[in-house]
């Protein structure tokens, strides 16, 4: 099993500071993982995601086998490769791709076929097959095959889903250990998935099966699929104690810097979401004081960085001004300005609450950044910040 070290825990809450430790690297938490879902983490070249020295990155193994295919990227030397990236690299096994890509699967016992959104060709994948792949590519953390069901869900489906799900990761793991055992020699470790909807009970079921199982690390799935921010902060205050402290727990697809806060506050270590790479696409900026839309007229003539509290090289070398001319003339580069500069906040905003935890000063500090963020949107006009999409 990858070997993993609780450091430092927080006297107010259950938050806790640790070490992964991953065949290309250690990965040290709580630690936001960027997206990188077709084997490239949009709007960013490799040279400056190193710069911004993310702990791990994540891909998806569904995209992955569509475009350009296994054989490929073996042939290629890897996932490490293909994504220039020499640090750990987590890839999601296409279960979300169940929930998200539902009128083009039909979904069995043995696993699931999926009608290809590029060309409509079929796609098998089972339990065993996820697994191949991910370790054909290389991988630090392989994720085993689940079933993500939308909200709301019903509760004999949801039930019906949970066993599925069980099953599934059982077979996941038979695999995982003849591969590791076997010629191949792969090194990765594999985390499985714990689903149950918004029903606590369902939840409870489902990691008392998979916490007996020699799994290295354990997931939160099934959140952040449509159910409000109250329903979501509270499942993952039920979710996360549900799952073996000794282990890495993961919190998948989300998201925005409130439920990260919420996640590490009950001993969440890991997190990803496509937040902030697809807002700088949209022109949205996370900031400390809340977001910023950075089309909006009134940031044209705003001398001011995107964040005065932000050390990042868009920071500290644009304006709000120049870069909502870059945006609006539709400059790729405001794009990538935007990335750079969404990508710093949320690695930062992870690296703090890690040195807080450090510090046994996790509840303060999180009420401290929650508070200047809702004193932004609270007050738009007088903060520059706090913008909707217009």
């Amino acid at each position: 099993m990858l070997p993993f070290t609780v450091e430092a825990t927080d006297a107010g809450c259950a938050a806790r500071a640790g070490a992964l430790h991953t065949p290309h690297g250690i990965v040290r938490t709580p630690a936001f993982m960027p997206v990188g879902t077709a084997g490239t983490v949009k709007g960013i070249a490799a040279w400056e995601l190193e710069r911004l020295a993310p702990e791990m990155i994540l891909a998806n193994t569904y995209h992955l086998v569509l475009r350009p295919g296994v054989e490929r990227i073996e042939a290629l030397g890897g996932l490490h490769r293909v994504m220039a990236w020499d640090g750990p690299i987590l890839t999601d096994s296409g279960g979300y791709q169940v929930f998200s890509l539902a009128a083009r699967r039909t979904l069995d016992e043995d696993g699931v076929t999926f009608r290809s959104h590029l060309d409509g060709a079929a796609y098998r994948m089972t339990p065993e097959s996820v697994v191949d792949v991910q370790a054909r590519f290389g991988v630090d953390v392989a994720m085993v095959l689940d079933e993500c069901l939308p909200y709301p869900a019903e509760p004999d489906a949801a039930r019906s889903s949970v066993e599925r799900t069980v099953r599934w990761a059982a077979r996941s793991l038979d695999r995982a250990e003849s591969i590791r055992t076997g010629a191949q020699g792969w090194g990765g470790g594999l985390f499985a998935i714990q689903q149950g909807t918004v029903d606590p009970e369902l939840r409870t079921w489902c990691s008392e099966r998979l916490s007996g199982l020699p799994f290295d690390g354990f997931a939160i799935g099934g959140l952040a699929v449509g159910e409000p921010r109250p329903v979501l902060h509270r499942m993952i205050a039920a979710s996360a104690p549900l799952l073996p402290a000794a282990r890495p727990r993961y919190l998948m697809g989300v998201g925005y810097p409130e439920d990260l806060l919420q996640g590490v506050a009950h001993g969440v270590d890991l997190f990803d979401c496509v937040l902030p790479t697809r807002s700088a696409r949209t022109g949205k900026a996370f900031t400390s004081r809340g977001e910023l839309v950075i089309k909006n007229a009134r940031f044209a003539q705003d001398p001011r960085p995107l964040d005065p509290a932000c050390t990042c090289p868009t920071c500290q070398r644009y304006s709000r001004a120049v870069l909502r001319h870059l945006f609006v003339s539709r400059e790729v580069t405001s794009v990538v300005l935007m990335t750079v500069h969404n990508l710093s906040y949320f690695l930062s905003l992870m690296r703090e609450a890690r040195e807080a935890i450090m510090a046994g000063r996790y509840v303060k500090f999180r009420t401290r950044v929650e508070r200047l963020r809702r004193r932004g949107r609270d007050n738009p006009a007088a903060a520059g910040e706090g913008d909707r999409e217009v």
